[in-house]
């Protein structure tokens, strides 16, 4: 149990051991947490739950603060188990609690944990009464999912914003100027770009609705992660920047080799990049975490990817980042492709058309190059990096 203002505690609970999130999906290097709040007024407001496996833990924090049965409503921002997963445990100490949701928080609350349990529809704008302060709600429609929303405590200036602005961060510290906040904005992208970036366009339209309510924020609480304390607003603006797409002017390689051809074609590329004056990363993706790789493509302008030619395509390991590409509709990309082959070659072609798909602009032509290139050819991969370099330069 922590404080955040006089009468308002963090009871959540912290997921050092975690690693991957939404089933395998998501890496989780530095772990997680799921972060519930309490509000104590005339009415006794918990916001959000934790994930089922830590109930009982979250249980005990919530008991040093509250009497549990005298908890009067349970706002469910998000109704997604890792934020509802304790709410039968919660409902069995408070069956008389009012459980506030949006409308499609009502409907997966049901189909999640199909009880008869008292739910209170709220739409943006509507305000609940709790005695010295209230409660004002904001949808929040896929932020990420359907159900989502957020909740602002007048008096105390609190958003609290569940996905939204959060990250996967597990801490013994809640607030964001008391750890370090490099580590922080990034566990913050890689949210955002591996969870959010699909919904871009809802995220502008949210960030300028909020703006447009004029509510004083001197906090914002999100459900994974650290607390934004320190210049609130700040995480704000970085998901207005994000949204909109702004990438570097830098370029990912990312690749896979059977015998190394595509790596050296790789590197040399690299090197002719390097001599148009564009910085890059290479990544091979059969050891690369895939959502590290797609943060930074999420942050580059230029994609260039690689494979050898197996069973007339490309390497598997390569799939699941182009694939993930094409869900996360990433704005305003452009690339290219390459690869080396034995016999038939079309693995370029088959990357290129998965870039196509990503809607990733093509501004070059493929190269390939037939089993390990020559001194000759290499040269001609540093010559494809400088091309695509200027190219890139006309882009931005």
């Amino acid at each position: 149990m922590k404080m955040l203002k006089e009468n308002v505690y963090w009871v959540g609970a912290n997921d050092w051991e975690v690693r991957y999130f939404h089933g395998y999906e998501l890496s989780t290097h530095r772990g997680s947490t799921y972060n519930a709040y309490l509000i104590k007024d005339e009415k006794n407001v918990l916001i959000d739950t934790v994930w089922e496996p830590l109930a009982e833990n979250f249980l005990e924090r919530l008991k040093e603060v509250i009497d549990i049965s005298k908890i009067d409503y349970v706002v469910v921002n998000h109704a997604e188990p890792d934020h509802s997963g304790a709410l039968p445990a919660i409902m069995e100490y408070c069956p008389n609690a009012v459980i506030i949701s949006s409308k499609n928080g009502e409907e997966s609350i049901k189909r999640h944990y199909h009880k008869e349990w008292n739910i209170k529809v709220v739409k943006t704008g509507d305000k609940i009464n709790i005695g010295e302060n209230d409660m004002i709600f904001v949808e929040a429609p896929m932020l990420h999912w359907p159900d989502s929303m957020f909740t602002y405590l007048t008096g105390k200036n609190i958003l609290f914003s569940n996905d939204a602005f959060g990250q996967h961060f597990a801490s013994s510290e809640i607030f964001n100027d008391e750890v370090d906040e490099t580590e922080v904005y990034q566990e913050a992208l890689k949210y955002y770009a591996n969870i959010l970036t699909p919904f871009s366009k809802l995220v502008i339209k949210k960030i300028d609705e909020l703006k447009s309510l004029n509510l004083p924020v001197d906090m914002i609480a999100p459900s994974h992660g650290i607390l934004w304390r320190e210049n609130p607003m700040r995480i704000v603006e970085k998901y207005y920047e994000w949204a909109t797409g702004k990438s570097d002017n830098s370029v990912v390689i990312f690749y896979n080799s059977m015998w190394g051809a595509t790596k050296k074609m790789a590197e040399h590329i690299g090197d002719g990049l390097e001599a148009a004056g564009i910085s890059y990363k290479i990544y091979n993706v059969a050891t690369a975490d895939k959502n590290d790789v797609l943060t930074e493509i999420f942050k580059a302008k230029g994609i260039i990817c690689g494979s050898s030619t197996v069973n007339n395509g490309i390497l598997s390991s390569l799939t699941p980042v182009l694939e993930e590409m094409q869900g996360l509709r990433f704005i305003d990309k452009v690339g290219a492709s390459f690869g080396s082959y034995g016999w038939s070659g079309e693995s370029p072609k088959v990357l290129e058309e998965f870039l196509r798909k990503a809607k990733v602009k093509i501004i070059q032509e493929p190269i390939k190059f037939k089993y390990i290139p020559n001194e000759e050819e290499l040269q001609a991969c540093v010559d494809f990096g400088k091309s695509f370099g200027s190219k890139l330069a006309l882009e931005m």
